[in-house]
């Protein structure tokens, strides 16, 4: 409402735009989002940040190469803007061009090298392309620039099941749980880990499921009543 107000007073005011658009993100309403930062780059064309979040609000309707789009016009007027290197990469990522999503994560991290979630993100690109211990690695520095970060020890989890190393993959899920106790896939992968491993996993199924991965349910009840 306030930023509207400053709109109605001045309505060039291209960053009142801007700031409503990300209120409108946080509420999850993307396209009037969209709206708005489309009116805050008309206003102000070489407003980074507006192409920037308009590239996030369209990643999050799906709309992945108009996102690319957005990121690579901010990365054009800021080149140093790491965290659309990232977002960049996300998008590529869901594309499935996984050595495209690769190579802006590995700009983001010479960017910032300590982006820890680029260095979760890359690994996730190396791991969709089967270099299971180079993306290891990558976890692994994600995890050591932030300790808590329960995807990046789910994400390792998953490269050491795909090696065949299922206690350690054990091992990381249960850090991510301790990390975060209502984190359904760390149950699901560390249940599937353990069932590969030979020891007790039907807890972890029943614990996923009741936290809403539906394919737990069913393979609780098939497996393990």
């Amino acid at each position: 409402a306030d930023y509207t107000t400053a709109i109605r007073l001045d309505p060039d005011y291209a960053e009142a735009y801007y700031t409503r658009g990300n209120a409108y993100s946080d509420l999850g309403d993307y396209n009037t989002a969209i709206a708005d930062y489309t009116t805050a780059i008309r206003l102000d064309p070489d407003y980074a940040e507006a192409y920037y979040n308009r590239g996030l609000a369209y990643s999050d309707l799906g709309e992945y190469n108009t996102a690319i789009a957005d990121y690579t016009t901010a990365i054009r007027l800021y080149p140093d803007y790491a965290s659309a290197y990232n977002s960049r990469g996300n998008a590529y990522l869901y594309l499935g061009d996984y050595n495209t999503a690769k190579a802006d994560y590995t700009t983001a991290i010479r960017l910032d090298p300590d982006y820890a979630t680029a260095y979760n993100n890359r690994g996730i690109a190396y791991s969709d392309l089967g270099e299971y211990n180079t993306a290891i690695a990558d976890y692994t520095t994600a995890i050591r620039l932030d300790p808590d970060y329960a995807d990046a020890y789910v994400g390792r989890g998953n490269a050491y099941v795909d090696l065949g190393e299922y206690n350690t993959a054990i091992a990381d899920y249960t850090t991510a749980i301790r990390l975060d106790t209502d984190y359904a896939l760390a149950y699901s992968n560390r249940g599937f880990a353990k069932e590969n491993a030979g020891l007790p996993y039907c807890s972890d199924y029943q614990r996923a499921c009741e936290l809403g991965k539906k394919e737990c349910c069913e393979w609780y009840n098939d497996q393990c009543r």
